[in-house]
């Protein structure tokens, strides 16, 4: 990613601070950058460790790391055949988190592997950023990093690990899955999103100087480059709705807090997977139907995670769940004694989904002035576009309100303002670019041979 070092350690201090602020047992933070492919090289940004009980954090690298400038390339620590096991090489291989909640059964511990002393107990997070997002119309051309098989890594994912976090904590204090690593792994998104508007001005920043002394001969270069940097800039949007998305969470878990016994969707999809593991294990790992039932389980948790709006998410029961349940049902006979229970789940879902627009349990979250509900239920469920730009002071004023006590509201904040900023300079860029474009061709038209100097 195209990040200057100052703003990179800066933003991941700023992330470090917020985690430890958070989770008043993790005692240490570091951040380690990572890319690009194919060598994947990580490198260790920064570290925070908490200083006694004054909240105040001391920061700086060790002495002595591995991971300190320049850092292990991906062949140093991805997993090899007779060698050691990091768990750097996991989250990166595999984009997914390694808790050691029991030094003594951390398989992935380097100090035990060739020691036989145990480490203390953390969490590292991998900070994942969509490889077209970062690449583009370029990603074709990219040169994929290799596992010790030699088999390429990332080809079946839409997504580039970009950094890894690292979080310390006192002893028994976390395990596998539990709130803090929830957090934890909440916040790796934010971060991915703040690396990539990072990496997206400095990328724009750079384009603006290639432009300003870029001749006529390099036409169908700047197309290219600003066709690149408007499919960046639409991106800008859907950011923002990942964001919405949150403030969407937050708000039907004050809907289901406030209304006791409401069902909800995380509810009835969990049911409807526990109905589907009952039998799923009888049929052969490679049975047709064993892989479409898989693939239905993994998009009923995937449903429950997500915070979509409700259309958003009738469309995802429609079209990727009750499809695979009706072949299933047709194609099987091992769910027919639970497939009157299974049916009453997918009709109940549709109405779940739209709990939080719904004005009588909007009325019963009393903890909450009636304006706040009203504006929060409303702001929660927009879909944005760049024509919805003005309902963002609306979103950043409800979010000043001491009553909305949600997580991480001052990250919410601070990328909300920056990608605000961002989306507002959309149609100076496609004017400019479009003047930039006319200038060329007047050029090429009248044989000119001049400098671009309108940028």
């Amino acid at each position: 990613m195209v990040i200057s070092d100052d703003m990179l350690i800066k933003t991941c201090k700023n992330m470090i601070e917020t985690i430890l602020l958070s989770l008043p047992h993790a005692t240490k933070g570091t951040i380690y950058q990572i890319g690009p492919m194919p060598d994947l090289r990580a490198v260790r940004v920064t570290s925070g460790a908490r200083e006694g009980n004054n909240g105040s954090i001391t920061w700086g690298l060790p002495g002595v790391s591995d991971y300190n400038f320049p850092g292990k390339s991906w062949e140093q620590y991805r997993d090899s055949r007779c060698g050691l096991l990091e768990a750097m090489g996991w989250c990166v291989e595999r984009q997914k988190s390694w808790t050691a909640d029991n030094p003594q059964e951390d398989a992935r511990s380097v100090r035990k592997q060739l020691l036989g002393a145990v480490e203390d107990r953390h969490h590292m997070e991998p900070v994942l950023v969509r490889k077209w997002d970062l690449y583009g119309e370029t990603l074709k051309d990219q040169v994929y990093p290799v596992d010790w098989r030699g088999e390429s890594i990332w080809q079946d994912t839409d997504y580039a690990v970009v950094a890894v976090i690292k979080i310390h904590f006192h002893p028994d204090t976390i395990t596998r899955g539990d709130r803090s690593t929830k957090i934890i792994k909440k916040l790796s998104r934010s971060l991915g999103t703040e690396l990539f508007s990072l990496h997206l001005r400095e990328t724009l920043l750079k384009a603006r100087e290639d432009l300003s002394t870029e001749r006529m001969t390099s036409y169908n270069a700047l197309v290219h480059e600003l066709r690149n940097i408007l499919i960046k800039l639409s991106f800008i949007s859907s950011v923002i709705n990942t964001e919405i998305s949150y403030l969407r969470e937050q708000w039907e878990h004050e809907l289901i807090r406030a209304n006791e016994g409401l069902e909800d969707k995380s509810a009835l999809l969990s049911r409807l997977n526990i109905l589907l593991e009952r039998h799923l294990s009888e049929f052969d790992d490679f049975h047709e139907l064993a892989v479409l039932g898989r693939a239905l389980h993994q998009d009923q948790a995937k449903l429950a995670e997500l915070a979509l709006l409700p259309e958003k998410s009738e469309q995802w029961l429609n079209h990727k769940i009750k499809p695979k349940w009706a072949r299933l049902l047709a194609e099987t006979p091992r769910w027919s004694a639970c497939e009157s229970e299974v049916r009453a789940l997918l009709e109940r879902l549709p109405k779940v989904f739209r709990i939080g627009t719904e004005p009588a349990y909007i009325a019963r979250v009393a903890h909450l002035p009636a304006d706040i509900r009203e504006q929060w239920s409303k702001l929660a469920y927009i879909d944005f576009g760049v024509d919805k730009v003005p309902l963002l002071d609306d979103i950043m004023a409800l979010l000043e309100r001491p009553e909305i006590t949600m997580l991480h509201k001052r990250q919410s904040q601070k990328i909300l303002s920056f990608l605000k900023a961002l989306v507002e300079i959309i149609p100076e860029v496609e004017s400019r670019t479009n003047r930039i474009l006319s200038n060329f061709r007047d050029a090429e038209k009248n044989g000119k041979n001049h400098f671009l100097h309108e940028v």
